[in-house]
């Protein structure tokens, strides 16, 4: 006689991702919204709780990991996607997320987040862009505009500044996006993005710091500006934006223009959003009123761009199982003494 027993599935809420530690980051910070809204999409993606790890490196944004009821570790600045590729090359079942700040990951982390991203580690990178160093009380980052006016600069930053979707771009990562931390639906949307492809994913969320560089990003977030400043990118349809869904843009030569569609320009004529076009995704990158491009342009959000490419972590076991194919287990002992081994009588 066989028994059988029949295992229900637990239900997952963004609840279960909480714990029971105070958040402590400044009342009205950006934060609040990206962690609400990281434990709003993780019961649907389907991975077990204890398989899913959070790393930050040093900053605001790296509280992370202590307010996530997962795996997880507060490591230290600039190295939280060194730690995360190691993790994911010895343990590439789990889901790893990074988190990391404008500072963290541009500046003493910069060599780490492009070798990461060029090796294509299957991973999930969130930079919050406040374009301000918040823990260490507000001195210019790598992302502050110049003339930036700040404790570290008080004449002005003479620096120019990062474009981090542009400098993913240039690392060949193979899916950037961007989304903000007022548009709750919107950055849901991204995160399961993020997590759905295989590979690194870059995205960087634009993260109001209302202490030290509050409404940085105003115009794409208030309801009164949004609709005019803010273009969001849909895979295969028109890039149209406006509080009327009147104004578009198109592509002349090799340059985006802004075009009114009263004007008697079809919707069909307008640059159709594709996000596996490597070169238009360059132009994207690089819309903003402060480069090459001409007159004034909306901020594009969503994905800009994703492709496929092989994860490092499957082809170095794929490199591993070979090798022992072909040549069995190694014997550690026997490697560490090496070919040139003597003895004393």
């Amino acid at each position: 006689m066989s028994t059988s027993t029949t295992i229900t599935p637990i239900t997952l809420t963004a609840k279960d991702f909480a714990t029971d530690q105070e958040v402590r980051w400044c009342p009205g910070c950006g934060d609040y919204s990206i962690l609400a809204q990281v434990q709003k999409i993780m019961p649907g993606i389907g991975v077990p709780k204890e398989n899913i790890v959070i790393i930050s490196g040093i900053g605001c944004s790296s509280r992370f990991p202590y307010y996530m009821n997962t795996y997880g570790m507060h490591s230290i600045h600039g190295r939280a996607t060194a730690i995360a590729s190691g993790l994911k090359a010895s343990r590439p079942e789990l889901s790893v997320w990074i988190v990391s700040g404008d500072g963290d990951s541009m500046s003493i982390g910069g060599n780490h987040t492009i070798h990461m991203l060029r090796r294509n580690f299957d991973v999930n990178l969130l930079v919050f862009n406040n374009q301000i160093y918040g823990l260490t009380k507000g001195q210019y980052s790598p992302t502050s505009e110049e003339n930036k006016v700040t404790k570290s600069t008080p004449m002005g930053s003479i620096d120019h500044p990062f474009n981090p979707l542009a400098l993913a771009l240039g690392a060949d990562a193979t899916f950037i996006a961007r989304s903000m931390d007022r548009d709750p639906k919107h950055l849901q949307m991204v995160l399961t993005r993020s997590h759905q492809h295989k590979g690194s994913s870059f995205v960087e969320i634009y993260q109001n710091c209302n202490i030290f560089n509050d409404g940085a990003f105003e115009v794409f977030t208030e309801k009164s500006t949004k609709a005019d400043e803010a273009l969001f990118l849909e895979h295969g349809k028109p890039l149209i934006f406006g509080v009327n869904q009147d104004k578009g843009i198109k592509i002349e030569g090799l340059r985006p223009v802004v075009v009114n569609l009263s004007d008697g320009v079809n919707a069909d004529d307008l640059w159709i959003h594709d996000e596996h076009d490597f070169y238009k995704a360059q132009i994207l990158t690089r819309m903003f009123d402060d480069t090459k491009t001409e007159g004034h342009f909306p901020r594009p959000f969503g994905v800009f761009y994703q492709t496929e490419r092989a994860c490092y972590e499957d082809v170095m076991a794929m490199q591993i199982d070979e090798t022992i194919a072909t040549k069995g287990r190694g014997n550690l002992d026997k490697l560490l003494r090496g070919k040139e081994v003597w003895e004393i009588a």
